[in-house]
């Protein structure tokens, strides 16, 4: 007997924006569309306790994925925005050498070292309520992250552009994705997530290979460019008011040319032209849009890239 597909996680239709809508790139979660992948994935993961490993294109949505589904399931969320310094350890935790550095110069160094211990994304995500307690004993409440809310079931936690990091971060990450624990070496805190498993959403754009351990350690997604159809119906919920015939011509336009170039546009600046070219009374085959749309869409290009 086949089994039934059983969603753990079941997302609502998005929430059309009301008025102009945010700027794309700051759009209210609210507004996300699931697709069956992206739902599938979420799925998978909840029932593995598996991070999700979201691949694809600058600009397609994938960090956004991870705030929309904080909201769906009503969990805290908290994020961490990778660059080439980052280190495993600050995903965990962080110490604030400098401030114990002027204690010891002013003779007021604590012995114990957990004022000058910060939890990390993955320390909010494993355990919220011993992240809080510490930061709210040493006297720095104000350093919770305001979206980790009290009382809510459970933590998003979205890694971003790990791409960007040295190879050695994400290998360094296993163990603590693996067993969802880590020990704080300087406290001699073992840190560990509750029965119900975080979930960790890792997002790159692919601008390097990342270790097969940690690829084989996660749910893989791969978001591709919108296509023609998938862009009309984002500007239904950005912004519904929008003439439909323009929404049509320019997404046919971004689609296409995408296509060709081999460079997708960003959901972002395909809202920006859809803007523009309303605001501005300009619409394709008009004079003025190839033009505005070097300046809004095609600019990794260059100004030949329509040509």
């Amino acid at each position: 007997m086949p089994y039934a597909y059983h969603r753990r996680f079941n997302p609502n239709a998005p929430t059309p924006a009301t008025g102009e809508g945010a700027v794309g790139d700051r759009a209210d979660a609210a507004t996300y569309i699931f697709d069956e992948d992206a739902t599938l994935a979420v799925n998978i993961a909840l029932a593995t306790g598996r991070p999700i490993l979201v691949r694809g294109p600058s600009g397609v949505g994938k960090s956004a994925l991870a705030r929309a589904v904080a909201r769906q399931l009503g969990w805290s969320y908290v994020q961490a925005v990778v660059t080439s310094r980052t280190q495993a350890r600050d995903l965990l935790w962080q110490v604030d050498q400098l401030r114990r550095l002027q204690d010891a110069q002013l003779n007021r160094l604590s012995a114990d070292e957990a004022p000058y211990v910060t939890p990390g994304p993955l320390f909010w995500a494993f355990d919220p309520v011993a992240a809080r307690n510490l930061l709210e004993r040493t006297g720095r409440p104000t350093l919770v992250p305001p979206e980790v809310c009290a009382g809510a079931p459970n933590t998003v936690v979205l890694v971003d552009e790990i791409d960007k990091a040295d190879p050695d971060v994400p290998n360094n990450l296993l163990e603590a994705l693996g067993s969802l624990a880590f020990t704080i070496e300087e406290l001699s805190l073992r840190v560990a997530a509750a029965a119900n498993p975080p979930l960790v959403i890792v997002t790159t754009n692919e601008e390097r290979d990342l270790p097969p351990a940690f690829v084989r350690r996660c749910v893989a997604l791969y978001i591709s460019p919108a296509d023609a159809d998938r862009l009309a119906a984002i500007a239904a919920v950005h912004l519904p008011a929008m003439d439909r015939a323009l929404v049509a011509a320019v997404a046919r336009h971004v689609a296409e040319r995408g296509e060709e170039t081999g460079i997708p546009a960003s959901t972002a600046e395909f809202l920006d032209t859809l803007r523009a070219c309303r605001d501005l009374g300009v619409a394709p085959g008009e004079a003025g849009f190839d033009q505005l749309v070097r300046m809004t869409l095609w600019k990794a290009g260059g100004p030949d890239s329509l040509v």
